[in-house]
């Protein structure tokens, strides 16, 4: 069919057809253009690509800035295949890989344990019923050792010391292989199990230095600073002290007594008669304060501050001496 294409426009603008008569292409497969259209490399901005109709009430240019973005995504979603020498390790890299990142971690976890040992807290485990019903034989504490330090010691405070004058003799030392024992060391020494050397002593802080500490008045209560203490937590059927004494802590130094008062090689056993001198604990043996118990599970608690008890003490009215 031959003449104007679209016979409803002039034949003087009739626009000319790229690509030949419609189902019709050139024997040689090329693109029919007409001579006087623009460049391949140069396409006008207003006119659509090829075959890529314009959309309703959006400008040429608009088009064309849309293809340029398909093209832009297109190409960031490309994904590219990985040969075999691309690969960046084999299955041997890979355990090794993990092992390393395994040590690292546990090697952190040591250096934290130590840490948190050596300036904040620290596991001890209770080999004696001194301080039952509070604590019982077998028992493992939590012991934080900002107290003394930031944080002041009470009357009432349950503490950890060490030996201040051989008050528990030579220690028996546990019998282990010699690869259990340095396993055992090595995990007690970073903090992962409690100490058991035997050179720790669990009391409770009864006189702060200053304080002038008796057994007993006529109810057969001790007293402080004149103050009659109700102890709570003293074994049942204990009475507060068998053993008469009269005592002034001594400066930088506390008063400490078991709960479970007849069965407890306290402060008031290892007193010379000196007035509290020789029975009483420097505060500088002091590892710290008794938190909780953590081991048994069921026996799972927080050794809390008996602050009613001492409530209504009243200050030493004397300086600490030592006498």
């Amino acid at each position: 069919m031959t003449g104007n294409p679209r016979p409803d426009l002039p034949e003087d603008v009739q626009e000319p057809m790229p690509h030949g008569p419609p189902g019709q292409r050139p024997v040689d497969g090329s693109a029919q253009v007409p001579a006087d259209a623009p460049a391949p490399d140069a396409p006008a901005a207003d006119v659509p690509a090829a075959g890529v109709p314009a959309a309703a009430g959006v400008p040429a240019g608009a088009a064309h800035n849309d293809l340029e973005d398909d093209d832009e995504l297109e190409h960031e979603e490309t994904v590219y295949e990985i040969g075999p020498g691309d690969r960046r390790q084999g299955p041997g890299r890979a355990v090794l890989s993990a092992v390393k990142e395994a040590a690292i971690v546990v090697g952190m976890a040591l250096v934290l344990s130590l840490v948190v040992k050596t300036w904040l807290m620290q596991a001890f485990y209770i080999p004696s019923g001194s301080m039952e019903n509070t604590l019982v034989n077998g028992d493992r504490v939590i012991v934080s050792k900002l107290t003394p330090g930031p944080f002041a010691l009470q009357r009432g405070d349950v503490v950890v010391f060490e030996d201040p004058a051989n008050w528990l003799g030579e220690p028996v030392p546990v019998q282990r292989g010699p690869l259990g024992g340095a396993v055992h060391n090595t995990l007690t020494f970073v903090g992962l199990l409690p100490t058991d050397e035997g050179n720790h002593l669990i009391k409770r802080v009864i006189g702060l230095p200053g304080d002038h500490v008796v057994c007993c008045d006529d109810q057969h209560r001790i007293t402080v600073n004149g103050a009659p203490l109700n102890e709570p937590y003293i074994k049942p059927g204990d009475e507060p002290s068998r053993q008469e004494f009269d005592i002034t802590v001594p400066a930088g130094r506390v008063w400490v007594m078991g709960d479970h008062r007849s069965d407890s090689s306290d402060s008031r056993f290892h007193d010379n008669g000196d007035g509290g001198k020789t029975g009483s604990v420097p505060e500088s043996k002091i590892v710290g304060r008794a938190l909780s118990v953590v081991w048994p599970v069921a026996d799972w608690s927080w050794l809390s501050r008996p602050t009613a008890t001492f409530a209504k003490v009243p200050p030493p009215q004397t300086t600490a001496s030592g006498h």
